[in-house]
């Protein structure tokens, strides 16, 4: 149990990092549930992810403070709405229905990123 538990701490960690660069991919959410799964599997990758110098503050933060800093709350929904622009005008472009649906899910995450504390 323990092997796939990192496993799938390993897998959600990835999907994490491609969450940075795919707009309709979250972040946080693989990232909180990496750490979920290292701590129930091992304490050496829990203990290098909340330690790592790119998402270990961010980890730290969150499961503490319940808190998005502000520079990661404007980056975030700023790569998302451009992702979701470029992708409605120039992917699909004849395509109303998916343009709606794409243009609501980005209203529906950028509402919920806004629903988060503000870390000071």
């Amino acid at each position: 149990m323990k092997y796939l538990l990192i496993a799938l701490g390993m897998i959600s960690l990835g999907l994490g990092i491609l969450g940075i660069f795919l707009p309709l991919l979250p972040t946080t959410p693989f990232l909180l549930l990496s750490a979920a799964l290292f701590a129930r599997s091992s304490e050496r990758l829990y203990g290098w992810l909340l330690s790592h110098r790119l998402f270990g503050e961010y980890i730290r933060d969150f499961l503490q403070e319940k808190a998005i800093p502000l520079r990661i709350k404007i980056l975030s929904i700023s790569v998302m709405w451009a992702g979701m622009l470029c992708t409605a005008l120039f992917a699909v472009p004849d395509v109303r229905w998916l343009q709606i649906v794409l243009l609501a899910i980005a209203v529906g995450v950028t509402v919920h990123i806004l629903s988060y504390k503000t870390k000071k």
